[in-house]
């Protein structure tokens, strides 16, 4: 242990490097206090950990169906050409577009109650569109005054590495092949479709509706239907109605908004909150009911209203409800709350999925 003493001294930094560090050092400090003191109207983004993230694709935000097609006609430098001519011609809604203004509503909201708390939805716009394309969709985000901080534009790669990156609560695509991969990683997602009617939706109210089995529950439930026909399922619920059902892909998400309803009740605002959730299955109540309920409650998850349908089509009841979202696992479910107008998005999950694709 002699070393230290004979070893090589470590070189002293020069009087002109003293100074060029300290200089450095409060060139980088006059930077960012001009940052902190810049006065802005709009709140900073809230940092990942503490945010709800929710990455929303530029199809999904947008209805860029027209731009779709040129791109898959005729290719992505005419489509990239094609989106830089008209980069002032502002995008119209698309199937999440509603879905994230009302997020955005319920921020407005949080941040007069909780000024200084981070814990809201950070709305991420996530595509694989190329940096070109970027001007037009800053300048429709600006038109509908979004509030959309954080790009991420992959230029042709998969997002779902930066989905991880961002500790993403949730994931909208209209890619279903990306939305497979998300959900396989572990990221709540689903695919949304262009929608087919103008609904008039609430302002003032996130209002989101979720299928139970392989949208909030796991898909066991599904298999025993699948696989030993109904009357073994309402026999088996009954024999486990005090155990809890495994948790489903997005279960993460409704506990995400009711961890922000409880905000809004410590602050005596429950019967003015923002956010309203549904649960819309087709299990029928009597028979198959009581384990969905017992489920949620021993999840600790209160549940705005549920809706068992026993086997009835959910179209017509989500008219009713008109929610920004719908989650389920079937397309059939899917299809049917789109044709009466309601965007629906679909979760491939489950054993449902193994059906629909042999089918």
């Amino acid at each position: 242990g002699t070393m230290s003493a004979s070893g090589p001294e470590k070189p002293q930094p020069s009087d002109a490097e003293e100074v060029r560090l300290q200089e450095a050092e409060q060139d980088w400090a006059a930077a960012k206090a001009f940052y902190d003191n810049l006065v802005s109207k709009r709140p900073r983004p809230p940092k990942p950990q503490h945010a709800i993230t929710v990455a929303v694709s530029s199809r999904a935000l947008f209805d860029l169906v027209e731009e779709r097609r040129i791109y898959e006609e005729q290719g992505v430098e005419k489509y990239v050409e094609y989106q830089q001519a008209n980069e002032n011609v502002t995008l119209k809604p698309g199937p999440a577009f509603y879905f994230v203004k009302a997020l955005e509503h319920v921020n407005a909201r949080l941040l007069e109650l909780y000024p200084d708390d981070e814990e809201r939805f950070d709305i991420v716009l996530m595509t694989n569109n190329h940096a070109q394309v970027g001007v037009r969709l800053i300048n429709s985000i600006n038109h509908y005054g979004l509030t959309i901080e954080r790009f991420c534009m992959t230029g042709g790669k998969s997002p779902v590495g930066y989905l991880t990156a961002y500790l993403t609560n949730l994931y909208l695509s209209a890619d279903s092949e990306k939305v497979q991969e998300a959900i396989e990683a572990g990221i709540a997602s689903a695919t949304m479709f262009t929608a087919n009617k103008d609904v008039p939706y609430s302002d003032t109210q996130l209002r989101v509706a979720f299928d139970g089995d392989a949208v909030l529950f796991s898909d066991e439930s599904e298999q025993i239907v699948k696989e030993q026909g109904l009357d073994r399922f309402f026999e088996h619920e009954q024999l486990n109605e005090n155990k809890p059902l495994a948790q489903g892909p997005l279960k993460g998400f409704l506990e995400d908004l009711g961890k922000l309803q409880k905000k809004f009740y410590a602050k005596n605002e429950r019967l003015n909150c923002p956010i309203r959730t549904f649960l819309v299955t087709a299990r029928s109540a009597a028979s198959s009911g009581a384990r969905v309920l017992k489920t949620l409650r021993s999840w600790g998850l209160e549940i705005d209203e549920a809706l068992f349908l026993a086997g009835a089509p959910k179209g017509p009841i989500l008219v009713k409800i008109r929610p920004h979202i719908f989650f389920d696992d079937q397309m059939f479910h899917v299809e049917g709350a789109h044709k009466l107008g309601t965007i629906a998005a679909h979760v491939p999950y489950g054993i449902a999925q193994k059906y629909h694709k042999s089918a």
